[in-house]
């Protein structure tokens, strides 16, 4: 037997097909110096770990309008001092948003969701030292302002650098209590 399928219905399924592959972000995880475990999202943002000043340059040649740091400045490795004056050089947006992953603060998401969605902040990079806490504001983001269901933005978050239990939790306790 064969199936008749109109032309209409055929450009139709495949629009919808196309339409939906297009809107799918992929994840890509390239080699940045100065960047450790960078995991970019197509052109909307990129998370990674720990960030060195020399890798701001790179950052900018990318296209990043921002950075978005949830180091505590306290932290070993931290540098949040010299990343800020390497990001003013360049050009870029810095934000330094303090977030602890051990005692996450609500008031952290806030900050956050207005610097992400501040025209002129994207594209962002956002990281910590690791990429865990980083995937977790970006899962905020998602379910927050973009309404995404949650199997979708852990699934983006995890692949970003989310891996924490808790902080998948929180992000989740946080989008429940912050409805928009």
């Amino acid at each position: 037997m064969r199936l008749h399928v109109s032309p209409i219905v055929a450009v139709l399924f495949l629009a919808a097909v196309f339409s939906r592959q297009a809107a799918a972000q992929q994840v890509t995880k390239p080699v940045v110096a100065g960047a450790m475990n960078f995991a970019k999202l197509e052109t909307t943002v990129a998370c990674g770990g720990a960030t060195t000043p020399e890798a701001v340059p790179e950052l900018k040649k990318m296209g990043f309008a921002s950075i978005i740091n949830l180091r505590l400045p306290s932290e070993a490795g931290a540098n949040v001092e010299a990343e800020a004056a390497a990001a003013k050089t360049a050009g870029i947006n810095f934000f330094n948003i303090p977030f602890s992953g051990q005692s996450p603060d609500p008031a952290v998401a806030d900050a956050f969701l207005a610097a992400i969605t501040t025209k002129g902040n994207e594209p962002a990079y956002i990281h910590c030292a690791a990429g865990n806490r980083a995937g977790a504001m970006w899962m905020i983001k998602r379910l927050v302002v973009d309404h995404w269901d949650t199997d979708k933005a852990f699934t983006e978050a995890t692949a970003l650098g989310l891996t924490s239990p808790a902080l998948k939790q929180f992000a989740v306790d946080y989008a429940q209590s912050h409805k928009r």
